[in-house]
C-alpha cells in the first residue's frame, strides 16, 4: 500500500509540473514580446541585407504587436558564418531572429565543419529573392560579357572581382563565368555588399558582383555603376534593357534567397506568431511600395515551402562541390 501511495504521488506530482510547464509557457507566449527582440544581419551596413533588415524592422514590430521593438545587429565575417553560428547558437526564446542568406547558408556547411547548417534553424519565411549581376563603373569600356570575355582572355588575372565572400552567390557566378568563357579572373572577398559597392567606387575592383536590388540602390545613391548583365532566369522589370547573362550567352543562374530564421526549437506559440507576423509584413501595402523603391524583389515563400527550396538548393550545391570545389579558387 506504501508503495502505492508513493507511486500516486509521484504520478501527481509529474503531472503538476508539466502542467506548471504547460502555463508557464502559455503565459510566455501571451506576453511575448516583452522585450526588445534582436535581428542578426550577417554582413555588413549598407548591403541589401541591412537595408532590407532596416527597412522591414518597423513592419515587423507593427504586426508583432504590443511593445515589440525590433534591434538589428551586424555581424560580418567568412561569408556569413559568424552571424549565422550566432544565430544558431542563441537560445531559441523569439528574442534572438536574423536573416539566412543562400547561397551561402548553403555551400559554407559544405566547405567546411561549421556550427551551422540550414537545419539548425526554425524558419519564419523567405522574402526577398534577388538575381546576381556584374557591374563595372560608367567609364568602364566594357559593355557587355562577351567584350568581358574578350579582355579577360587577352589578360588572365587582370580583371578583378569583388564579391560577398568565398561560397557566396557573387563567387560562385565568378567560377561560372570563368568556366562558361575560358577566363581567369581574381577573386577579392568583402564583408558585404557595401563593401564592394565601395571597392568599385574608388576604382580597387573592376568588377563589382552585386545583387540586383543592391545594384540599383547604390546607383540611385549616386555611385556611377553600370550592369554588364544579370543573372535572373528573365529580364528584370526594374532593369528591362539588361540583358540576363543567358541571353548573352553564358548559361547559368544565380539569385540570393534572404528569408527570416530563428534558432532551433522555438515554443510552437512564439514560432506561430512570428511567421505570422512575417507574412502579414510581407503582405502589408506599405512595406511592399517601401520595397518597390528599394529595388527589392520580393518573393515570400512560407516555411514549408522554404524548406524544400533550401534543401533542393543545398543538393545542388554538393553536386557542384563534387564536380569543381570552389573554396581555394
Amino acid at each position: 500500500m506504501q508503495q502505492q501511495n508513493k507511486r500516486r504521488t509521484l504520478r501527481t506530482l509529474a503531472t503538476l509540473l508539466a502542467g506548471a510547464a504547460m502555463f508557464s509557457g502559455a503565459v510566455q507566449a501571451a506576453g511575448y514580446p516583452d522585450r526588445p527582440i534582436n535581428l542578426i544581419v550577417s554582413y555588413g551596413p549598407g548591403g541589401g541585407t541591412d537595408l532590407v533588415a532596416r527597412m522591414m524592422a518597423p513592419y515587423l514590430q507593427k504586426h508583432l504587436g504590443g511593445d515589440a521593438r525590433i534591434v538589428v545587429l551586424n555581424r560580418p565575417g567568412a561569408g556569413g558564418a559568424i552571424g549565422f553560428a550566432e544565430l544558431a547558437r542563441a537560445q531559441p526564446d523569439g528574442y534572438t531572429i536574423g536573416f539566412i542568406n543562400t547561397p551561402n547558408l548553403l555551400t559554407i556547411p559544405i566547405e567546411r565543419k561549421t556550427a551551422f547548417t540550414w537545419q539548425s534553424f526554425d524558419l519564419l519565411g523567405n522574402l526577398i529573392d534577388d538575381p546576381g549581376a556584374f557591374t563595372v563603373l560608367n567609364d568602364n569600356p566594357v559593355k557587355n560579357l562577351a567584350e568581358l570575355s574578350a579582355y579577360a582572355k587577352k589578360n588572365p588575372g587582370k580583371v578583378t572581382v569583388g564579391t560577398t565572400g568565398t561560397g557566396s552567390d557573387d563567387h560562385l557566378a565568378m567560377l561560372r563565368f570563368e568556366r562558361a568563357s575560358g577566363t581567369k579572373l581574381s577573386h577579392i572577398p568583402y564583408k558585404g555588399a557595401g563593401e564592394v559597392r565601395g571597392a568599385l567606387a574608388s576604382g580597387e575592383i573592376t568588377i563589382g558582383a552585386i545583387n540586383v536590388g543592391e545594384a540599383l540602390q547604390y546607383q540611385k545613391g549616386g555611385t556611377p555603376l553600370r550592369f554588364l548583365g544579370q543573372m535572373g532566369n528573365t529580364r528584370s522589370a526594374a532593369l528591362p534593357d539588361v540583358p540576363t547573362f543567358k541571353e548573352q550567352g553564358f548559361d547559368f543562374e544565380l539569385a540570393s534567397l534572404r528569408g527570416l530564421a530563428a534558432p532551433k526549437g522555438l515554443p510552437d506559440d512564439v514560432r506561430t506568431k512570428l511567421v505570422t507576423a512575417v507574412k502579414r509584413t510581407v503582405d502589408d501595402p506599405e512595406f511592399q511600395a517601401k520595397a518597390r523603391e528599394m529595388f527589392a524583389p520580393l518573393r515570400y515563400l512560407p516555411p514549408a515551402e522554404y524548406a524544400k527550396e533550401l534543401k533542393a538548393g543545398e543538393a545542388q550545391f554538393q553536386q557542384l562541390w563534387k564536380e569543381a570545389p570552389w573554396l581555394d579558387k
